[in-house]
C-alpha cells in the first residue's frame, strides 16, 4: 500500500487509536485541574464542556485501557497514574489529579487477585529483522513449552532443551522491570489497542519521546512471520528502529490491517512462505487451558501456531550497544515466563514490586557457574542434588502456604485421609475384608463398562503372550524338578481357572495371577524332602493346601495384611537377590547335567533310533547354543526396547514380545537341525495330566499308593506357613506397587480380599494336583501400564501425564480364557527344547538383578569412590558405612544360601522373615536414622514409558 491510499489508511489507524487525545490540539494542550474546570463554568464554550464531549466520544475505547495503571512505591502505597514517581496519589488535598487521570480512573473494573486462575504457559520470542524482500518484520526466534525450542540455521526446529541463561541478562531483566513501563490488566483485545496504551505509558514515564510515537507504533504493528528454510532469525540481518527522516524508506512498512482478538491463529494465516520448515506438532503438545506469553525483541494478531489467549506481552526496546544482547534478554524473559512459579507470581502480581520479588525468587533458585574451564559431565552431575533442594524450597517455601490447586499442580498435595487407607485396621474380626468388599463391589458395573475400549483389547493380546511365556517356561521346569508329577498342562489349567475366578471376584483385578520363581524353588525343595523321606509328594501338597486355607482365614480375620508395612527394602532385596542367584545357578546346573549325560568325545555309539540315555553327538553343544542364544536374544530385545532405533511404538512392540520372539526363533533353529538330539518339552495331549501313570486329576488326601502318615498331616502345617509367607510377600508387595499414588487408580485396592482369594484357590487347587499361584509383579505392572491412558498434550521433553487407567475385569478374564485354550497347543509346544527354557530362566535371573539396589552397592565395592553415582545412599552416607550395610545383607544372603543347600531348605522363608526384626531392632543401633532412610528407602520410580536404560524391572524388587 503506497501513496494516497497508504496515507489515508495510516490516518484512520491513528484516529482510531487515539483515546487520550494526543493528536487532538484542543485536548492535548488542555491540562486543567478539576478546580479550574469547575470554575470555568458549564457553558457550551467552556473547557469542561469540551472535555466532557470528548470523553463521551471516547467511551467505546475505554475498554482498551488498563484497569490498574502505575505501580507501587517502596512503602507499598499505590501511586496513581497521574502522580509522579515517589509521590502517592492524593484525593483529599493538594494538587488533584489531571483530566487524563480522571479518565483513567473511570476505565474498567479492577479484578481481585483471588479471582485469577493460573494456566499452563506457552511462550514465543519474536525479533525484529530485515526479511529477504528488504522489509522489516517480526520473525519467531524460538518458543517455550516448559523447554526451549529454537530454529536452526539448517532450516529445522531443534530438539527441546533446557534454557541456559547468562547472569547479565537476568540482571538486565530486573533493572528493566524496576525502571521500565509496567501495565496490569489491560482490557484490550487487539495488538493495536495494547500498542497504543503501552506507548502512551512510555511517553508519560519519559521512556520515549513524543516524536518517536509514530515510528514505534508502526514497528509494533509490523507483520509477524514464522521461520522457514529460506528465512530465519539466524540467516536474516537484525533490524534497527530509526527515527523518521533519519533512515531510508525501508522502515516505512505497512501496519497490521486486522484487529482480531488477542488469540493466536493458525500458521497459514501468519504469512508463512510456501517452503515452510517442518514444525513440531504443537497443537498436540499444548494443554487446552494454556495461555500465551509473547516477547517482542513481541506478538499477538494472527502470528502464532495454536489458538491460545494471550495473557502477557513483553516489549524489549533499547539503544544499540555492544554491551547488551537483546536476544539473550528476550530468551531470559521467555524462559522465566515458561517457569511455572514465576508465571504464577506474574499472574498474582498487583504491582511492580510483586514482579521484582518474583525475579528475586527466581534468582534465588538459579545456579551460576563461575567462568572456569568447561567442567566435565561428571562434575555437572554434582549440581543435581543442589538443584533439587532449591526446587523444593521454591515449590513449597516455609513462609508461604501455596493454594490447594497450586500444590496439586506441583504434585505436592496432602496425603489421602486415613479412612482411605486399605491397610488401616478396624479392630473387628474380618473388618478389613468387609471394607474391601464395600469399597470395590459397588463399582462392579463400571468394571464391565470401562472394558468397552479398544485399549483393553490391545492389552488382552499383549498380556496373553506376557503370561503364556512364563507359564510354559515354569511348567517345563516344574515337570523336570518334580519328575512329571506336575507340568505344563497342570500349570496352564490352574492359571486359567484361578485367573477367571480372581478376575470375577477380586478387589484389584489389575493383578495378574501366575506361577513365580520363589514358588518353583519351594516345590523343588519339598519334592526333594518327600523323596528323601519316602512320602508321596502330591498328597503332601493336598494337606499343605488345607493348612493354607486355615492360615489365610486366621490372617484375614485379624487383618494381618497390615504387616506388609514392616517389609522394608532390606528384606525384599535379600529375597530377590537370593531367588535371582538360584535362577542363575539352576540354569548352569542343568547345563552341566546335559554335558555330563552327553559328554564331548571323539566317538559315539550312534543308533538308528535316538536313545536319550545314551550319549548323543553334538547334543551338549547345541543345548549350550540354544540356551545362550535364547538368553542373549531376549536380553538384546529388552535393551532394544529402550534404545533410539526405529519409532517408539515399533521398538516397544518388539521389546514387549521379546521373550516369545526369542523362544520362537531358537525353537525354529532347533527344528531345522535334524541330525542332533535335544530334550523337548513334555506336553500331554488335551486335558491329560503330565504323568498319567502316577496320578489322576483328583488327589486322595489319604494317599494314592500307600496311606499317608497321620503325623505328616499335622506336620504339613510347617511347610504351609512357608508357602503362605511366599504368597503373602509377592501378593501384598505387588498390590502395594500397583497401588502407588503415581498410578492414579481411583477404584481402590483390597489387600485382605485378594489375599484370601489367591491363597484359598491355591489350597483347593492342591486337591486336583495343580500348582498354587501368587500375584506376579512384572506381569501386573505390565498389565497396569497397558491399560494406562497417557496425555498427548505435554511439553516437549516432559513426561506424559496419566489421564486415566482402565480399571476393569474383562481383560484379565479374557487372558485367563486364552491361556486355558492354549492347552490345546500341544502340537506346537512339544517342539520347544528344554535348553531354550533354561535360557529364559537365566534371563529372568539376570534381569531381576537390575532393579536391586543391593546389586548396585555390591558393584560399588569394586569401584573407586570417584566413580560412584550421585545417589542419596552414596552422597549422604559415608562410603565405609554404606559398605557395612551392604556387608550385613551379604552375610544374611550367604546364610540363606547355606540353608537352601541343606535338607533344611524348606525353612528358607522362615529365616527370611527373621530379617524383619533384624532390620527394625538391630540395625538402628548400628546406623543413624538418616543413613537408614537413604539406604533402605523405597525410591523405585514408577515407570510408564521406558527411557533408555530403564524399564519396569527397575521398579520391581521382587522376582516373578
Amino acid at each position: 500500500m503506497e501513496g494516497h491510499g497508504q496515507d489515508a489508511y495510516e490516518e484512520r489507524m491513528r484516529r482510531s487509536l487515539d483515546p487520550e487525545g494526543f493528536e487532538d490540539p484542543g485536548i492535548k494542550g488542555s491540562h486543567l485541574s478539576l478546580g479550574e474546570m469547575s470554575r470555568a463554568g458549564a457553558g457550551t464554550g467552556s473547557p469542561l464542556h469540551a472535555w466532557r464531549a470528548r470523553a463521551e466520544e471516547l467511551t467505546p475505547l475505554r475498554q482498551y485501557l488498563p484497569s490498574r495503571r502505575g505501580c507501587y512505591d517502596l512503602d507499598g502505597r499505590r501511586r496513581a497514574a497521574g502522580a509522579p514517581p515517589g509521590q502517592a496519589s492524593r484525593r483529599g488535598g493538594g494538587q488533584p489529579p489531571s483530566v487524563t487521570d480522571v479518565d483513567l480512573e473511570a476505565a474498567g473494573s479492577r479484578r481481585s487477585t483471588y479471582q485469577r486462575d493460573t494456566h499452563e504457559g506457552y511462550v514465543e520470542l519474536h525479533e525484529l529483522v530485515m526479511d529477504s524482500n528488504k522489509e522489516l518484520c517480526w520473525m519467531e526466534a524460538g518458543h517455550w513449552l516448559k523447554l526451549e525450542e529454537d530454529f536452526k540455521e539448517a532450516g529445522y526446529w531443534g530438539q527441546p532443551h533446557l534454557s541456559f541463561l547468562t547472569y547479565r541478562s537476568l540482571l538486565e531483566i530486573r533493572r528493566a522491570l524496576a525502571k521500565g513501563a509496567v501495565l496490569f490488566d489491560v482490557a484490550a483485545t487487539s495488538l493495536a489497542a495494547i500498542a497504543h496504551v503501552l506507548i502512551d505509558q512510555m511517553i508519560y514515564e519519559g521512556q520515549i519521546k513524543t516524536q518517536d510515537r509514530e515510528d514505534i507504533l508502526r514497528t509494533l504493528l509490523l507483520q509477524h512471520k514464522h521461520p522457514s528454510e529460506a528465512e530465519a532469525v539466524g540467516t536474516l540481518r537484525p533490524a534497527q528502529l530509526q527515527r523518521s527522516g533519519t533512515a531510508v524508506a525501508e522502515t516505512e512498512q505497512p501496519l497490521l490491517r486486522e484487529h482480531q482478538p488477542l488469540e493466536m491463529r493458525g500458521l497459514a494465516g501468519a504469512g508463512q512462505g510456501v517452503s515452510g520448515a517442518t514444525r513440531p506438532q504443537l497443537p498436540e503438545k499444548v494443554p487446552e487451558d494454556a495461555e500465551a506469553t509473547l516477547v517482542l525483541v513481541v506478538t499477538l494478531d494472527a502470528v502464532l501456531d495454536v489458538p491460545l489467549p494471550v495473557r502477557f506481552l513483553v516489549v524489549v526496546l533499547g539503544p544499540d550497544t555492544p554491551h547488551i544482547s537483546y536476544h539473550e534478554i528476550g530468551r531470559t524473559v521467555a524462559t522465566m515466563m515458561s517457569e511455572r512459579v514465576f508465571r504464577r507470581d506474574a499472574y498474582m502480581a498487583e504491582g511492580r514490586q510483586d514482579l521484582l520479588r518474583g525475579v528475586e525468587d527466581f534468582l534465588e533458585a538459579s545456579i551460576v557457574l563461575p567462568p572456569t574451564e568447561t567442567p566435565s559431565e561428571q562434575l555437572l552431575r554434582s549440581l543435581v542434588p543442589l538443584q533439587h533442594e532449591l526446587l523444593r524450597r521454591r515449590y513449597q517455601p516455609p513462609e508461604k502456604v501455596p493454594g490447594e490447586g497450586f500444590l496439586k499442580d506441583l504434585g505436592l498435595e496432602e496425603p489421602a485421609p486415613e479412612d482411605d487407607d486399605p491397610l488401616r485396621r478396624t479392630g473387628r474380626p474380618f473388618g478389613g475384608l468387609v471394607r474391601d468388599i464395600r469399597r470395590r463391589y459397588p463399582k462392579y458395573l463400571s468394571d464391565i463398562k470401562d472394558a468397552l475400549n479398544p485399549q483393553c483389547l490391545a492389552a488382552v493380546i499383549f498380556i496373553y503372550f506376557a503370561a503364556l511365556s512364563p507359564a510354559v517356561t515354569f511348567g517345563g521346569l516344574l515337570g523336570e524338578k518334580t519328575k512329571g508329577m506336575m507340568g505344563v498342562s497342570e500349570l496352564l489349567i490352574s492359571t486359567c481357572v484361578q485367573c477367571v475366578l480372581f478376575s470375577l471376584l477380586s478387589a484389584q483385578p489389575l493383578l495378574v495371577v501366575g506361577f513365580s520363581g520363589p514358588l518353583l524353588v519351594f516345590e523343588e525343595a519339598f519334592y526333594s524332602f518327600c523323596s528323601d523321606n519316602d512320602m508321596e509328594y502330591i498328597v503332601g501338597r493336598v494337606w499343605i493346601g488345607f493348612w493354607l486355607i486355615l492360615l489365610v482365614l486366621v490372617v484375614v480375620a485379624v487383618e494381618g495384611s497390615f504387616l506388609v508395612r514392616y517389609l522394608s527394602r532390606y528384606t525384599q532385596e535379600i529375597f530377590s537377590f537370593l531367588i535371582s542367584l538360584i535362577f542363575i545357578f539352576e540354569t548352569f546346573s542343568k547345563l552341566v547335567t546335559i554335558f555330563r549325560d552327553h559328554p564331548l568325545k571323539q566317538q559315539y555309539n550312534v543308533q538308528p533310533t535316538v536313545q536319550p540315555k545314551e550319549p548323543q553327538p553334538n547334543t551338549a553343544l547345541l543345548s549350550l547354543v540354544l540356551m545362550a542364544g535364547t538368553f542373549f536374544l531376549a536380553f538384546f530385545l529388552r535393551k532394544f526396547k529402550n534404545s533410539a532405533f526405529l519409532p517408539g511404538k515399533v521398538r516397544r512392540l518388539i521389546g514387549d514380545f521379546g521373550v516369545p520372539i526369542s523362544i520362537f526363533i531358537m525353537a525354529l533353529v532347533d527344528f531345522f537341525i535334524k541330525d542332533t538330539y535335544t530334550q523337548k518339552l513334555n506336553v500331554p495331549r488335551g486335558l491329560e495330566v503330565t504323568n498319567t501313570s502316577a496320578r489322576g486329576w483328583f488327589i486322595n488326601p489319604m494317599g494314592l499308593n500307600a496311606p499317608f502318615p497321620i503325623w505328616m498331616m499335622f506336620a504339613c502345617a510347617v511347610p504351609a506357613v512357608l508357602v503362605f509367607i511366599l504368597i503373602f510377600l509377592e501378593t501384598q508387595i505387588t498390590t502395594l506397587i500397583v497401588s502407588k499414588p503415581e498410578r492414579k487408580l481411583v477404584k481402590g485396592s483390597g489387600f485382605h480380599l485378594d489375599l484370601l482369594l489367591i491363597v484359598a484357590m491355591g489350597g483347593l487347587a492342591a486337591l486336583f494336583g495343580m500348582p498354587w499361584l501368587s500375584a506376579t509383579t512384572v506381569r501386573t505392572i505390565t498389565h497396569a501400564n497397558a491399560l494406562t491412558v497417557m496425555s498427548k498434550a505435554t511439553a516437549p521433553g516432559e513426561k506424559s501425564q496419566i489421564l486415566e487407567v482402565k480399571e476393569q475385569r474383562i481383560s484379565g478374564l479374557l487372558v485367563a480364557m486364552l491361556i486355558g485354550v492354549s492347552i490345546l497347543m500341544e502340537p506346537i509346544l512339544k517342539y520347544i527344547p528344554l535348553a531354550v527354557l533354561f535360557g529364559i530362566f537365566l534371563y529372568m535371573g539376570v534381569t531381576s538383578l537390575f532393579g536391586i539396589q543391593l546389586f548396585d552397592r555390591i558393584l560399588l565395592l569394586l569401584m573407586p569412590p570417584k566413580y560412584h553415582p550421585s545417589e542419596p545412599y552414596v552422597t549422604r552416607v559415608k562410603t565405609w558405612r554404606m559398605h557395612l550395610f551392604t556387608f550385613t545383607q551379604i552375610v544374611v544372603l550367604v546364610l540363606l544360601w547355606v540353608v537352601k543347600s541343606t535338607p533344611a531348605s524348606l525353612a528358607l522363608p522362615f529365616l527370611l522373615i527373621l530379617t524383619v526384626p533384624l532390620r527394625r531392632f538391630l540395625l538402628p543401633k548400628i546406623f543413624r536414622d538418616i543413613e537408614l532412610k537413604c539406604l533402605d528407602a523405597d525410591d523405585a520410580v514408577v515407570t510408564f514409558e521406558e527411557a533408555q536404560g530403564t524399564d519396569v524391572y527397575n521398579e520391581v524388587q521382587m522376582p516373578s
